[in-house]
């Protein structure tokens, strides 16, 4: 009888392990160097160099919207005038997010941006408060802001 109790402690530390799960990745949304704030999401992120390109490594929250569905990401390089010159862009996974919930996102620009470069961050998702189990209409949602690459 005295096997199975290892087995349970196991259990246990795992279960406990998924239920610090959002507060980890709370804490690492609010450590990451780069912040967005809006009525809908917030946003942390990190840009790095990464073999002649640039990855922008994340987290997203939904704060807005009882299920937020679809949400894509899109990072741009910009120049002088405003105009892309490269992009990439994530899925984000899972496809769906309940309020209060966040996801990791990784988006690779086929470049290497450099210190002063603007960086245009887009998304865009299916937001609903709920009505019809919240697979009815909702709210089709569309943001961009812009962010300059700081010296490393």
């Amino acid at each position: 009888m005295r096997r199975p109790r290892p087995i349970f402690l196991i259990l246990l530390l795992l279960l406990g392990a998924c239920a610090t799960y959002p507060d980890l990745q709370q804490q690492r949304l609010a450590a990451l160097p780069h912040q967005y704030k809006q009525f809908d999401v917030l946003m942390g992120w990190e840009v790095r160099p990464s073999g002649g390109s640039t990855v922008v490594q994340g987290v997203v929250k939904n704060v807005r919207y009882f299920r937020m569905r679809n949400l894509e990401i899109w990072a741009s390089q910009l120049d002088g005038r405003g105009k892309v010159l490269v992009q990439g862009m994530t899925f984000v996974v899972p496809s769906e997010l309940g309020l209060d919930e966040s996801a990791d996102f990784t988006i690779r620009i086929p470049a290497a941006l450099a210190a002063g470069d603007r960086l245009r961050i887009t998304y865009k998702y299916l937001g609903s408060d709920g009505g019809s189990h919240g697979l009815g209409d909702g709210t089709n949602w569309m943001q961009s802001f812009e962010s300059v690459i700081p010296a490393r």
